[in-house]
C-alpha cells in the first residue's frame, strides 16, 4: 500500500476497533488508537506475512508485548484475512477466541501476551533462532512506554545487542500515558532514547502517528549492521478521536452511544478529507 492508502486503512481500523469496544463494553481504547498507525504500516506494507499460510517458515514474526491494546491488532488480522471479519463482533464475549489479549489459538498470533515485560524476551529468541538457522525472517515487538519500567525489558535489550540481532526491531508506543497517569509521574523514563542507545541499540525517534515517517523508518531496517533497531514511535494516546486524545482515563474507557457516534463522525470526516485530497491530486 502507498502512504495515502495506509492512512485511509488506519482510519478504517480505528472505526472498527471503536465499534468492537463499544459492543463488548470493555477494552483498552486509548492505546489501541495510538498504536493503529504502527500496526497498519507493519501489516499492510512492511512485514512478510501470508494469511493463507500463517505458519509459513519464512514469515516475519510480530509480538504485541503491550497485549492489552489488542483491539487494533484483531481488526487488522481480520481485515487481512486471517479470520472472518464477522468474528470481530464477538470480541470479549463468552466463548470467543478474540479475548482481551493476544491468543495464539487465533491464526496470525505468535504468542499469548498481556503480562508486561515478556514480549521482547521472546522476540530476542525468535531473532536469534533465525540467525542461527540461517533464515531471513525478522522479529518485530511492540511495547508500551509504561512497560519500560519492567526489568525484564532491559535484560532482553542487553541480550539483543549482545547477539548482534539486526533482524530484531523493537517499537515503543511512546504516548506518555499509562493506566495511573503520565509516565513521568508513575516511573520516570527520560532520557529514554539515550538509555536504549546505551544498551547497544540503533535508536530511531519518529512521529509514530505519521505514516510516512513510520514507513521510512521501517524500510531502512537494519540501518546499522550488527545492531537491533529501536523505533521510538512518539504517539498520541486516543489518536483520531479529539475528545479522547491525551486524556488518561481513555486508557480503558468504553465509549457510550453518544461518544461512539461522535468519534465515528470525526473519523468519517477524516476519510472524506482523504477522498477529496485524492480527487484533487
Amino acid at each position: 500500500m502507498e502512504i495515502r492508502a495506509l492512512q485511509v486503512k488506519a482510519t478504517e481500523i480505528r472505526m472498527t476497533l471503536l465499534k468492537m469496544i463499544h459492543r463488548a463494553k470493555t477494552g483498552h481504547t486509548g492505546g489501541s488508537l495510538s498504536n493503529t498507525d504502527i500496526l497498519t504500516a507493519l501489516y499492510y506494507r512492511i512485514m512478510t506475512i501470508d494469511p493463507l499460510h500463517p505458519k509459513a517458515a519464512e514469515r516475519d514474526r510480530f509480538v504485541l508485548s503491550k497485549g492489552h491494546s489488542v483491539e487494533s491488532l484483531w481488526a487488522i488480522l481480520a481485515d487481512r484475512g486471517f479470520f472472518p471479519k464477522e468474528e470481530l463482533m464477538t470480541f470479549s464475549q463468552f466463548g470467543t477466541k478474540l479475548i482481551g489479549h493476544p491468543n495464539n489459538k487465533v491464526p496470525g498470533i505468535e504468542m499469548n501476551t498481556g503480562a508486561l515485560g515478556h514480549g521482547l524476551s521472546v522476540a530476542v529468541g525468535i531473532a536469534l533462532a533465525a540467525k542461527r538457522d540461517g533464515k531471513s525472517y525478522r522479529a518485530f515487538c511492540l511495547m508500551g512506554d509504561g512497560e519500560q519500567a519492567e526489568g525484564s525489558v532491559w535484560e532482553a535489550a542487553m541480550a539483543g545487542a549482545h547477539y548482534k540481532l539486526d533482524n530484531l526491531v523493537g517499537i515503543i508506543d511512546r504516548n506518555r500515558l499509562q493506566i495511573s497517569g503520565t509516565n513521568e509521574e508513575v516511573m520516570g523514563l527520560d532520557p529514554l532514547e539515550d538509555k536504549w542507545a546505551a544498551f547497544g541499540w540503533n535508536v530511531v525517534s519518529i512521529d509514530g502517528n505519521d505514516m510516512g515517517a513510520l514507513v521510512e523508518a521501517f524500510e531502512t531496517v537494519p540501518a546499522v549492521s550488527g545492531k537491533p533497531t529501536l523505533i521510538m514511535a512518539n504517539t498520541v494516546k486516543g489518536k483520531g478521536v479529539s475528545f479522547a486524545e491525551n486524556v488518561p482515563h481513555w486508557h480503558h474507557h468504553v465509549p457510550n452511544d453518544e461518544e461512539l457516534e461522535q468519534a465515528l463522525a470525526e473519523l468519517t470526516a477524516e476519510l472524506e478529507l482523504y477522498s477529496q485530497e485524492g480527487q484533487v491530486s
